[in-house]
């Protein structure tokens, strides 16, 4: 084995021990997310640790990114409950940032393989297309702006293309913002009495979202037929 992969077996194996430990050390407070009443369970242990509470919430939204097995909608609620609007999406979109980062590096250095034993291999030849195309900037904006969509599928696809990192970063963890903040305004609201307010926003984003995950390969031909517009 050249000198080459055993590096890349050797960070791939260290991403996934990091994963590991995470998980071990987050479980006993990300599983009542899926039981009856756990969101509020999960606010009053994070609310308990004090400070070492935001690290906790950063902690649960860099799995939900990397990992995928939270729920991101109901970390962000936790966020806006927690924390308010603003510095609740402050904590979701640092997490966001410091996740897609170290996706990026990870992807880069391990290459395709790493991807493709993970995600369907029609998604990557729908980015070889865009990037093909010269307009797989404002298509990365939208994948990341329209709620329902697989981002954290996206998110290990894109550092495969040859979109530099600070593009990448800054383009997706910005379209994600409306989003995150609807999401926290939202579960703030909740919180302080705006029960209709909220009931009405979350049906809004429910609706757009439910779209979004209808449609997505409706949506990903539509933009496959733009990008290759004018070519």
């Amino acid at each position: 084995m050249e000198k080459g992969n055993i590096f890349k077996l050797a960070g791939l194996f260290a991403f996934f021990a990091i994963m590991v430990l995470l998980i071990v050390l987050l479980w006993p407070i990300a599983k009542d997310l899926f039981e009856p009443g756990g969101v509020d369970r999960v606010i009053a242990d994070v609310k308990g640790a004090g400070p070492l509470g935001v690290l906790i919430l950063l902690a649960m939204q860099f799995l939900q990114i990397v990992v995928a097995f939270i729920p991101g909608e109901v970390v962000q609620m936790a966020a806006g409950m927690m924390y308010g609007p603003w510095w609740g999406a402050l904590i979701i979109f640092l997490g966001c940032v410091i996740s897609s980062m170290l996706i990026y590096e990870v992807v880069h250095r391990l290459g395709a393989p790493f991807v493709q034993s993970m995600v369907p291999t029609k998604w990557l030849d729908k980015f070889r297309n865009f990037e093909a195309s010269g307009k797989l900037l404002p298509i990365v904006f939208v994948l990341f702006f329209i709620p329902g969509l697989p981002k954290d599928v996206f998110t290990y696809l894109i550092p495969l293309t040859d979109m530099p990192k600070k593009q990448f970063i800054m383009v997706s963890c910005v379209a994600r913002i409306p989003g995150i903040i609807v999401s926290t305004y939202a579960a703030d609201g909740l919180v302080e009495g705006r029960i209709w307010e909220s009931v009405v926003i979350f049906a809004v984003v429910g609706v757009v979202a439910g779209a979004g995950l209808l449609f997505r390969d409706r949506l990903m031909g539509l933009l496959d037929r733009f990008s290759k517009h004018e070519r």
